[in-house]
């Protein structure tokens, strides 16, 4: 089964953290996907910019109009994820107590199956 392990950000968090915090959840990131990597269960992960360099695109009558910034205004935005193949939910909920995200205050994982993926 698939699961998105995704990573919410918080800026206010973030900041709260100390510079130590800070690279303590930086390099446990680089062990975690050593571990799901060694495991087979990693497919791909990415990490997002800031909602402020996105755009919104919407088609009306044809004709394509961009806003910039992010679909929605919020404190929280969507800052990355691991996409993995893993046997169970149960799996793929130990994986996402591994992310060193799961273990700061205020912040988490979300485990969302997927339904349908092109490609692996």
């Amino acid at each position: 089964m698939k699961f998105l392990l995704i990573m919410h950000s918080n800026p206010q968090i973030w900041d709260a953290l100390t510079e130590e915090e800070r690279t303590e959840v930086m390099s446990g990131h680089g062990a975690f996907m050593e571990t799901v990597t060694k495991s087979g269960e990693l497919i791909s992960t990415a990490a997002l910019a800031d909602p402020s360099q996105s755009a919104v695109v919407r088609v009306r009558a044809g004709v394509p109009a961009v806003t910039d910034g992010p679909y929605l205004e919020a404190k929280e935005f969507l800052g990355g994820y691991y996409l993995v193949e893993c046997e169970s939910r149960e799996r793929a909920v130990e994986l996402a107590a591994l992310i060193p995200d799961a273990g700061v205050a205020g912040l988490g994982i979300e485990v969302r199956p997927v339904v349908f993926a092109a490609g692996r």
